[in-house]
């Protein structure tokens, strides 16, 4: 709608209806899982049986916290260390991308550059399997003619980050090649003008440049990295992730110590991002 036209009244109290269901849609389940992560019983659900903080901090069972699941804690620093593992990578390579995409011309350019958004549109589960299938081929061939057993290319946690790696790395180089982009190249001609080296150059002025949307994508990897279940489930071994832990937890029973761990899950979410809003901002005021 255009503020200055003016509009029917219906139309306009349809419009701020639709607009506050749309809201109360997204918020309404993560308002429920945060509520029913207090909720004095042994099930996440009503009835209400009234106040308790026994998810986060109980020591005794069956009212386990948070912070005393040993299970659940490995899970979190198997994450962790997976997401992180990502990120890097996926910034890194991201960064090399968006140079070759956007600073060199090169025969098979754009099929190279659709090659690369391929991931994306493929399946999560579907991408996991064809990647087990492939590295376990590998595997099994050098074993067969080497004798030699390849355990990173068996599942595992360097399957996981090699899995997860294939398509957040199209995503991180998405976003690094919209800043790059906007650059003015003769920012950089100007420090080789003055007898700076081309490394010098781009790692004086441009890298400083890029640094915003580097940090917001290494947020974005290491989300999607974390909450990734679709692609870890066919790739992951003996150390599980959250996601998978969390899922072999419903099969057996669910509890609120899982609403509480969806609570602080969201409240990470909302610092990082809120984080990387205001270095956004600092960097460009």
């Amino acid at each position: 709608m255009i503020p200055s036209i003016p509009q029917n009244p219906f139309l306009r109290n349809a419009y701020r209806a639709y607009v506050g269901l749309f809201f109360i849609y997204l918020a309404a389940p993560l308002i429920v899982v945060s509520v029913f992560a207090f909720n004095d019983s042994l099930f996440p659900s009503l009835p209400w049986k009234g106040f308790t903080w026994d998810w986060f901090f109980g020591d005794t069972d069956p009212r386990i916290g948070l912070f005393h699941d040993r299970s659940l804690l490995n899970a979190i620093g198997v994450s962790v260390f997976v997401a992180f593992s990502v990120t890097i990578l996926s910034v890194a390579v991201g960064t090399t991308n968006a140079f070759l995409f956007e600073r060199e011309k090169f025969r098979f350019r754009n099929f190279a550059y659709v090659l690369m958004l391929t991931p994306l549109v493929v399946p999560g589960i579907i991408l996991g399997i064809s990647i087990l299938i492939m590295t376990n081929g590998v595997a099994n061939r050098a074993y067969d003619a080497f004798g030699v057993e390849v355990d990173l290319l068996r599942p595992g946690l360097p399957l996981v980050v090699l899995g997860q790696f294939s398509f957040i790395a199209t995503i991180t180089t998405l976003v690094i090649s919209a800043r790059l982009r906007k650059f003015d190249v003769e920012l950089e001609e100007a420090a080789l003008n003055l007898g700076a080296t081309r490394w010098v150059a781009v790692r004086t002025i441009t890298l400083p440049y890029l640094a915003p949307a580097m940090i917001g994508a290494g947020i974005v990897a290491f989300l999607m990295s974390f909450e990734n279940f679709n692609t870890t489930l066919m790739l992951v071994g003996s150390d599980a992730p959250l996601t998978i832990a969390l899922f072999d937890r419903l099969k057996e029973g669910s509890t609120p110590v899982l609403n509480a761990i969806s609570l602080m899950l969201m409240i990470v979410s909302a610092l990082l991002a809120l984080g990387a809003i205001s270095l956004q901002r600092g960097k460009s005021a």
